[in-house]
């Protein structure tokens, strides 16, 4: 199970790629990626997750705590996703109405 993210600047936001799994092993990765982002200064993200193959709980939890970090700081995450497995699990447990989803990055943007 591995995770690869990579950040760069779009649009006016940063743009995180993922690739791989966010599960209980890789989850802190996403977390300490996004606490750097913000201890920089960079409060506007765009989560693109449409090279994630599995997300779970504790990638729920990671994600959740991304958002309340850069709120704390009037910013925003918003995700990028098409996966219909993924949206499933934003649906089921209701966070499909907390973070705003979008099909691409230029609509996230």
């Amino acid at each position: 199970m591995s995770l690869s993210l990579t950040a760069r600047a779009e649009g006016g936001r940063t743009v995180i790629e993922a690739t791989g799994e966010i599960d209980v092993e890789t989850a802190p990765q996403l977390g300490d990626k996004i606490a750097a982002l913000v201890d920089e200064g960079v409060y506007d993200l765009v989560l693109d997750l449409e090279r994630v193959e599995f997300l779970d709980s504790t990638g729920l939890g990671a994600l959740i705590g991304g958002l309340k970090r850069v709120r704390s700081h009037d910013g925003s995450l918003s995700l990028v996703c098409t996966r219909e497995r993924l949206l499933k699990l934003f649906r089921i447990t209701g966070l499909n109405k907390v973070f705003d989803i979008h099909p691409d990055i230029d609509s996230a943007i």
